[in-house]
């Protein structure tokens, strides 16, 4: 008889923990790395576009994910990760041999857990706010979970109360300071920008 199920998180809810009878699990935070956006050659290489702030080849990476359904995940497992520039990396992924078959992977965002994400990011990348607790005014706003590059200012998408996520600009005009020691990211918005995503 089945006594253990184990579900994927969905990176939207932190800290939820799921359980049968006495065993529970702690469900892992999933971040955005980047994206994969184009196929190299004819056996199924992609570019993986990743936003980790630094040059790296994630060596040591085994395992990530891309979104089936959204909150769903699904493992994908790396065969061979090469450097190809300061923000993007050759990735040849098990199970996947033809440019055809990389093809339908394209344009896919890149998921790792958070620890791996934290592992491979620079302090000043944009996903380092991850975790960090958004603050308007004094008031705390609540846990950013998603980081959002855009061509002109970040997005930011936090946990506002029990069940509201809003979406908060990070640019010239909204930040304040980024407080690393105490995790703040300490801002000054626009009146009624959050009362019009309520």
């Amino acid at each position: 008889m089945l006594n253990d199920i184990i579900l994927f998180s969905n990176p939207e809810r932190s800290g939820f923990f799921y359980g049968i009878t006495s065993t529970f699990y702690i469900m892992p935070n999933y971040v955005n790395i980047g994206k994969l956006v184009a196929t190299f050659g004819v056996q199924g290489e992609m570019i993986l576009k990743h936003n980790l702030g630094k040059k790296t080849g994630l060596k040591g990476m085994t395992v990530f994910f891309l979104e089936d359904l959204p909150g769903s995940f699904l493992p994908y497992f790396p065969l061979q990760l090469k450097i190809k520039n300061e923000t993007e990396i050759f990735i040849l992924i098990d199970g996947i041999d033809s440019k055809e078959k990389a093809s339908a992977f394209l344009q896919q965002r890149v998921w790792v857990t958070d620890d791996v994400g934290k592992k491979f990011a620079a302090a000043t990348a944009s996903i380092s706010l991850l975790g960090f607790i958004a603050s308007d005014n004094g008031n705390d706003l609540g846990e950013v979970l998603e980081v959002i590059e855009q061509p002109h200012q970040l997005m930011c998408r936090i946990q506002y109360g029990k069940n509201d996520q809003i979406l908060i600009p990070i640019n010239e005009q909204s930040l304040v300071k980024i407080d690393k020691r105490n995790k703040k990211l300490v801002l000054d918005l626009p009146d009624g920008l959050i009362e019009a995503q309520l």
